[in-house]
């Protein structure tokens, strides 16, 4: 194990069941030169306060929301490590896109992301955890789900 699943263990986080994308034209995780490309995450979460449908602001609160983007936060760590082998060959997180599920009205998008954006801080501390965002809110995501994240990672050299 490394430094990064240490952390991890002392967080008191279990990495999830890396999950299966649907279809073999798509994947988790593309990597191009010193960068990693994370694909959508959201599904099949689990974890304290997540809810795996539904929409804010009317069938989850902001707490509720931002658990489950923590969870989806630790769905890509699981993605990462099952592409790279080891997660200490990520140095940094580079920008996280995330999309909230919202009713109309609901305008707490940014509450919601900070449930991952506060994960990966936490994870990799103020110099590497500090990254670029966007936080949108949808009519509509796939399955219904409340949140989905991608992302970049800068891999070491």
């Amino acid at each position: 194990m490394g430094a990064l699943d240490d952390k991890l263990k002392a967080m008191g986080c279990t990495l999830p069941p890396v999950f299966k994308f649907p279809s073999p034209n798509r994947t988790g995780c593309v990597v191009v030169g010193s960068i990693i490309f994370v694909s959508g995450h959201g599904r099949d979460l689990t974890g304290p306060g997540v809810k795996g449908h539904g929409k804010l602001g009317r069938d989850l609160t902001i707490e509720e929301g931002y658990a489950t983007a923590r969870a989806v936060g630790l769905s890509i760590m699981s993605s990462l490590k099952a592409e790279l082998g080891d997660l200490d060959r990520v140095k940094r997180v580079i920008r996280l896109y995330g999309m909230v599920n919202v009713a109309p009205g609901f305008d707490r998008m940014p509450q919601v992301i900070d449930g991952a954006s506060d994960f990966f801080y936490e994870l990799f501390g103020p110099q590497f955890g500090k990254h670029a965002r966007t936080a949108v809110g949808l009519a509509e995501l796939p399955h219904g789900i409340p949140v989905e994240i991608n992302g970049e990672f800068e891999l070491k050299g």
